[in-house]
This record gives C-alpha cells, sequence and structure tokens, in this order.
C-alpha cells in the first residue's frame, strides 16, 4: 500500500481529483488530497496566501502520514510540491509532476502569467487574480466533456498573485535528492508542452509520462492518470 498526496493547481481546489482519488483508493492506497489556503473548504483570505503558507499546508498533511508519500501537484502545485520537497525531503518517496510547473532554484513564473494577463481579472491591488470566463475552457478544459466543464466551472476560484512571482527556494542537498516523475500533457493550453519539455530538461527527472491530454487530464483521462501513478507505487514497492 502506498499514500499519495495531491496537490491541485491554481484557481482549483481538492475536488479536481474527485475521478482519480476513488481509482487509487480502490486499489487500497491512502490517499490525501488537501484544500490549499485559500481554496475550497480552506477559508484563509486569498489576499494572504504564499507559496511558504501552502508549503506548510502540505508538510503538515505529510506529517500525519505514517510513511513517506507519493507527492503529486498539478499545474501551480508543481511549485508547493518542490517546496515541500526542499522542507522534507525524508518523507517523500517521489515526486510527480503533473503538467506541473517545475523551476530551478531562484526562479519565478513572473513573466508566463504576465503572458496570461488578457485572460485573467486582476484585482485592483493586484494581489489576486480570477479567469475571465471566456478563456476558462479553452485554458483548462479543452479536451473535457460539457458536464465535466459545467462542474469544474463551479469550483473555478480566485488565486494569489504572489504563488506566481515568489522565486522557488530548493537546493540539490534536499530537493535535489527526492526522485521526480514528469507527467506532460501534449495539447495543453495552459502549461505550453514546449515549456514543459523545457522545465523538465532543465531539472532531470527519473521518467517522463506523456499523456494526449489537455491541462485537466484528471478530468478528460483519469483512468490514465490513476494508472501512472499506481504504476510508481509497484515500482517504490519493488525498490526500482
Amino acid at each position: 500500500m502506498a499514500t499519495y498526496v495531491l496537490v491541485h493547481g491554481g484557481c482549483h481546489d481538492s475536488w479536481c481529483w474527485h475521478k482519480v482519488a476513488p481509482i487509487l483508493r480502490k486499489k487500497g492506497h491512502l490517499v490525501k488530497t488537501p484544500d490549499l489556503p485559500g481554496h475550497g473548504n480552506d477559508k484563509t483570505p486569498i489576499q494572504k496566501v504564499t507559496l511558504q503558507l501552502c508549503s506548510e499546508k502540505v508538510c503538515n498533511v505529510i506529517d500525519k502520514c505514517a510513511e513517506p508519500v507519493i507527492l503529486v501537484g498539478h499545474s501551480m502545485g508543481g511549485l508547493v510540491i518542490s517546496h515541500v520537497a526542499e522542507q522534507l525531503p525524508d518523507r517523500i518517496k517521489t515526486l510527480v509532476y503533473l503538467a506541473a510547473i517545475m523551476l530551478r532554484n531562484g526562479e519565478s513564473w513572473t513573466l508566463e502569467i504576465d503572458k496570461a494577463l488578457h485572460r485573467l481579472n486582476v484585482s485592483e491591488d493586484e494581489t489576486y487574480f480570477t479567469n475571465k470566463e471566456e478563456f476558462a475552457v479553452e485554458t483548462y478544459y479543452n479536451d473535457c466533456s460539457a458536464e465535466d466543464i459545467a462542474m469544474a466551472k463551479r469550483h473555478l476560484g480566485p488565486e494569489a498573485m504572489t504563488m506566481f512571482k515568489t522565486p522557488v527556494c530548493v537546493s540539490s542537498e534536499r530537493f535535489g535528492r527526492v526522485p521526480r516523475i514528469y507527467i506532460e500533457t501534449l495539447h495543453d493550453q495552459t502549461v505550453d508542452p514546449e515549456i514543459q519539455k523545457k522545465m523538465y530538461r532543465a531539472t532531470p527527472c527519473l521518467n517522463v509520462i506523456s499523456l494526449n491530454t489537455g491541462h485537466s487530464p484528471f478530468l478528460s483521462a483519469p483512468e490514465q492518470v490513476a494508472s501512472c501513478l499506481l504504476s510508481l507505487a509497484k515500482r517504490v514497492a519493488f525498490g526500482n
């Protein structure tokens, strides 16, 4: 049995894992799907959300687990899991970046978020943003069913700007010793596939898995996502 901690991306909440988590649980695994601060059932004011606060939330979840975990981050969640690995390298068996932002020490996502401003409604104080409705479907759900899109849009919320503008702080001594897997999404309209390649080439991973999906494979291809994650549990079990 493995323990998975699934971290959602920006503007989303733990609901996004509602198709994947049951598949993992049916195979006998323990699955945790926390809401990051300011998302879902966590009512932290979005203006107070920081990368460190989100990392601490996930660290607290991992600290309560009986064994080291397989830590999965989607999209912006990649920033969070990198910081968590820096803080708790011995509590993580494998890091999994699912269409996720995976940066080197000192890098931030500032340039990319600035390129996307035409798709966003930014607050007057520039501390957070929401998605413009006309762009939400093509950005996140370009290969999802109408039913999933309708449900997902109900869960979309604001996101803190600081999450993307805070430089990542990781070291080779801590973050660098945790095994990494990257799951790329080849039809992604949010994190461009070429940018995904650039990231996993700059920070090499044990394996790169390709999915012919958009940015939200947990909705459009949950069985494929679960299969990828289950294969990691087997690999860890056999020490490969």
